[in-house]
């Protein structure tokens, strides 16, 4: 597990599904919809639709060396990144799903206390605003980047740049937590950010320590 901390860091952030909250059954349904969503836009049934999206993302998989993520597949496919988030905002109900940790809310209520916590995330605003509230995480963070921002999914090194001037900090001084080392620490890592990988509510919970 690739992880490392810096007694520079100022800056602390945070991917937010799998990261500040791991919900099996919500990530099932997400990956449901996205077939929902392209069966309706290829003219196929949805079994067919996951099918198709499990072969895509082997081969992106097997042709970049780097996992893959829903909204390059769906591109890939020829569908929308707009189209298919506005299509999960209409349908994903993720207060059916989610349970709220107390202890999640004590750790970044702790750190904010030492540094400035940002999420980046390929989600769109409006969920991450309704998961972070039902979560009582609102209000924690100083900046918010959704992929609504500018329709690039991460790893993108556009939007890397712009997280990492809004926090006014050198790449050294910006940690980066996530639970998908391709997608969300690899870039930063080698811009020279200091990563933390973080599968499960236990290892974010030792973030702490680590810092």
């Amino acid at each position: 597990m690739p992880s490392s901390s810096s007694p520079g860091i100022r800056a602390i952030v945070f991917d937010l599904d799998g990261t500040l909250y791991v919900a099996p059954e919500f990530a099932l349904t997400i990956q449901d919809q996205a077939a929902v969503y392209m069966g309706r836009t290829r003219g196929i049934s949805v079994a067919e639709a996951r099918r198709l999206m499990d072969a895509t993302r082997s081969r992106l998989t097997e042709e970049t060396g780097t996992v893959q993520t829903l909204s390059t597949v769906c591109a890939e496919l020829g569908g929308s990144v707009r189209d298919l988030h506005a299509f999960f905002e209409e349908r994903l109900r993720p207060e059916a799903h989610l349970v709220r940790d107390e202890r999640v809310i004590v750790l970044l209520s702790r750190l904010r206390e030492r540094f400035s916590l940002y999420i980046y995330t390929n989600n769109n605003r409006a969920l991450t605003m309704r998961i972070l509230d039902h979560l009582g995480l609102d209000g924690l963070f100083e900046r918010i980047f959704a992929i609504d921002d500018a329709w690039h999914a991460k790893p993108d090194e556009g939007m890397l740049e712009q997280v990492l001037a809004a926090t006014g900090r050198a790449p050294a001084e910006v940690l980066f937590v996530g639970d998908r080392y391709d997608v969300d620490l690899r870039l930063p890592e080698q811009k020279g950010c200091p990563v933390f990988l973080s599968q499960n509510v236990e290892q974010l919970l030792r973030l702490e320590n680590v810092l």
